[in-house]
């Protein structure tokens, strides 16, 4: 064997490779190259993100399908056996022509039911094919009583005319119910048969089909009730169906009066009224308040139990119940029990409110939360000094104060700020937010230019004449674009720092801070007692949670007995129904809702003009306070003259709290189109309101009230540039008179295009003024100061007080 030939190598370089740095930190470019042509994989962090075998896939369809049984049955079961309770259905007229009794009667002759209906009444009838019972609440063809109808309903029969169609007042109907909120609906119509030829009937019915599903899309289909077999699949889902309910309506516990009971005994206050009916929504509890619509609030003197005699009866045979026994008492008022008070009491009320404002002469307008320019302090009140112990007076004139920066009124942002960037801070140049200029200069900043020049005022003639013809034009522009809605002109005459004295002036409308000191004396009655809330989300959680508990338990039929019922509620119509009110839902805070026009509204809505909302279970007139729905870092939001349609603000007003986000219905008196009534109508106006003619205008929702929520209502002072030398400008037609130039000498000029300056001092005495400003003005700009008051809310009055 030939001996091993070693073959020698020689390397191919000479460079010696060395490990790679591996980075975790890699730049961008590396990354792709390494993951070039690789199909990225979503990773999934959560747990319910992550893959879950067949296995598990189906046990969590099979859980889920076992609690909504769960939750069905739940719904179900005070439905259920002989003594449960019944459904409610409303039936609802949408044309003047529609018979309600006769729909009753083809809806009971259908399941072989005979019982007599009427209606003016509610009925009860038992239906034995499907072990249920049915209660009829018939409707009349009037706004406010459907409204009190549906929102006691489990079904809401709709009941569509087949000759007449359905005209502005029963599409008004719609939206309201549909606001207010509505549980299960079913559509009918009636008088399909009388339809000829018979081959229409369909073309007519599939046209009713399309009207209600803009409303109601989950409506399938529209029975009709001249078929019998029509009629009992009507009858079959009212009585198998499980409704969906309000979800404002059973987070409380609430209850349809049956019957109602005065005490014989007289006086202008009469205890023991008794309001019979079963209890549905949540447990009803002797210690919180009840609001009967129509009536008021009032408190619970006990709860009994009420049975249907047939249910008693039976019982009692099996027991033996000795006859002369009372009834039951199921619950009773402890010391938890709610008071009728709306408001704090006096004694109650916090300790700064001791502290009054020093009534001193101030030399200047009030801007953020200091005043500015005076160059006499002699009308301020000396600042203590910083002595060592055992100075005299004479010694003290030795020692300089100690002041430092940090009292600055130009202060620094602190870094906690940064977590603001999710507030509303942007703005326009009269809220005083302007773009950054790297050329901005300041107020105190040097200038290349003289401080004074020789200025001679016009002649009286010359300079009124001038003024006339340059309000013309600007009156011309703000009707073509709506430019300055916020614009006032003052009279020659009239002196800006009396005329605009609750003024203030803000550095920025979104993040400079309001002193709510200077509005201690113009508050509203009792502004300081209402109820305040510092974390409505975890109070609102607690008092829901607290309903769960307790009480008398839904589906028992009880009698409520009522102390401090006023006699003249004796004339009244029997109450259709009955709230429980959660805890503190009687105290009036500050409520504000979410607010918007019907589509149908063309002419945009009046701040403070009287109206009409439906709140939950109340009705209420108020005077809304207009403001911007914006989140802003200090709280202050622009007062909205006008609430214009296809826009949202929020109204506010005093009245009582409602926990949750409860829909909310705004109703406006119908202007009267005759012209002979016009005059005494205006003058009635505001003496009487008339329920049966109002109109649905706007929907909203209830948001989180806040006391501290500043609503500022806007004036801008706008002004000519007069003379423009670079960036010093003389202006004029803001001001008349030197005085009131400096008493607003500290507020900062904006111009329509996005400058900024500061008004540097007075020419003459006829209110010319030179300014300096951040860059070079265009002529045909226009000059501006924005100053702001505040506008608190005005008290509203529960709609029984105001039509009694």
């Amino acid at each position: 064997m030939a001996p091993t030939q070693t073959v020698h190598h020689h390397r191919s370089t000479t460079k010696t490779s060395h490990k790679p740095y591996k980075s975790k930190h890699a730049s961008k470019g590396a990354l792709k190259d390494i993951n070039k042509g690789k199909v990225e994989r979503g990773t999934r962090k959560t747990p319910h993100q992550q893959l879950m075998s067949k296995l598990d896939r189906r046990n969590q369809a099979r859980q889920k399908q076992q609690l909504k049984h769960q939750e069905k049955a739940q719904a179900n079961s005070i439905f259920t056996g002989a003594n449960g309770a019944p459904r409610h259905v409303a039936v609802v007229p949408l044309s003047a022509d529609i018979d309600v009794a006769a729909i009753l009667r083809s809806l009971n002759e259908s399941v072989d039911v005979s019982a007599d209906v009427s209606a003016d009444t509610i009925s009860r009838v038992r239906i034995d094919r499907f072990r249920q019972s049915l209660q009829y609440i018939p409707a009349k063809f009037d706004l406010m009583g459907a409204l009190d109808v549906c929102r006691m309903a489990d079904f809401v029969v709709l009941a569509l005319s087949s000759e007449v169609e359905v005209e502005e007042h029963g599409e008004q109907l719609l939206r309201s119910i549909e606001g207010q909120g509505i549980s299960n609906v079913v559509a009918v119509v009636q008088g399909l048969d009388k339809i000829n030829p018979p081959k229409r009937r369909p073309q007519v019915a599939s046209s009713l089909k399309s009207f209600i599903n803009h409303f109601f899309p989950s409506v399938e289909k529209v029975l009709s009730v001249d078929s019998r077999q029509e009629c009992s699949n009507v009858v079959r889902s009212l009585c198998t169906a499980t409704p969906k309910g309000i979800r404002w309506r059973d987070e409380r516990s609430w209850m349809l009066v049956e019957e109602m009971k005065w005490p014989e005994a007289t006086g202008e206050v009469v205890d023991d009224v008794v309001l019979t009916g079963i209890v549905r929504g949540k447990g009803l509890k002797a210690d919180r308040l009840v609001h009967i619509p129509g009536w008021g609030d009032f408190q619970i003197d006990s709860i009994t139990a009420a049975p249907l005699p047939s249910a008693r009866g039976k019982r009692d045979d099996a027991m033996n119940v000795d006859e002369n026994e009372g009834p039951q008492v199921l619950d009773v008022p402890t010391a938890d029990r709610d008071d009728l008070a709306t408001v704090a009491p006096e004694e109650i009320e916090m300790e700064e409110d001791d502290i009054s404002v020093a009534d001193t002469e101030r030399k200047g307008v009030l801007l953020d939360d200091h005043h500015y320019f005076s160059d006499d302090d002699s009308h301020l009140p000396a600042r203590p000094k910083r002595l060592p112990k055992g100075t005299s007076e004479y010694q003290s004139a030795w020692f300089i104060d100690d002041v430092s920066d940090s009292g600055s009124d130009i202060e620094e942002e602190e870094e906690g700020e940064d977590e603001a960037m999710a507030m509303d801070t942007a703005g326009n140049p009269e809220d005083g937010v302007f773009p950054d200029r790297q050329d901005a200069m300041t107020e105190a900043g040097p200038s290349e230019y003289p401080q004074s020049e020789m200025f001679l005022d016009p002649a009286p003639e010359d300079e009124a004449e001038q003024l006339e013809e340059y309000r013309a034009s600007r009156r011309k522009e703000a009707s073509d674009d709506l430019e300055f809605p916020d614009e006032i002109e003052l009279h020659p005459n009239v002196l800006a720092r009396e005329r605009l004295a609750r003024f203030r002036g803000l550095k920025n409308f979104k993040t400079s801070p309001w002193e709510t000191a200077e509005d201690r004396p113009h508050e509203p009655e009792d502004w300081r007692r209402l109820l305040q809330i510092v974390d409505y989300k975890g109070s609102k959680n607690r008092t829901l949670r607290e309903a769960l508990i307790g009480g008398v338990n839904p589906g028992i039929r009880v009698d409520v007995h009522l102390r401090g019922v006023p006699s003249s509620l004796r004339n009244r119509r029997q109450p259709l129904s009955l709230f429980s009110l959660l805890r503190h839902e009687h105290k009036h805070t500050v409520v504000n809702v979410n607010m918007h026009l019907n589509s149908s509204v063309e002419e945009p809505l009046k701040s403070k003009e009287e109206l009409v909302v439906q709140c939950g279970p109340r009705r209420l007139v108020v005077k809304p306070v207009f403001s911007a729905g914006d989140n802003t870092p200090n709280n202050v939001h622009k007062f909205d003259r006008f609430l214009h349609p296809g826009r949202s603000a929020i109204a506010t007003w005093i009245g009582p709290l409602t926990w949750g986000a409860v829909p909310v219905l705004v109703f406006k008196s119908k202007q009267n189109q005759d012209p002979e009534l016009l005059d005494s109508a205006d003058a009635d106006a505001e003496a009487q309101i008339d329920i049966d003619n109002l109109e649905l205008i706007g929907k909203g929702t209830v948001v989180a009230p806040d006391q501290s929520r500043v609503v500022a209502k806007r004036a801008i002072l706008t002004g000519h540039p007069y003379k423009i030398h670079k960036r010093i400008v003389t202006v004029r037609y803001m001001f008349f008179n030197a005085e009131d130039i400096n008493w607003f000498k500290a507020l900062q000029l904006w111009t329509r295009r996005g400058r900024s300056g500061y008004i540097k001092e007075s020419l003459g005495t006829h209110g010319y003024f030179k300014a300096t400003f951040d860059g070079k003005l265009n002529p045909q700009d226009s000059i501006g100061i924005s100053l702001y008051k505040r506008v608190f809310p005005r008290k509203a009055r529960a709609l029984e007080e105001v039509v009694a």
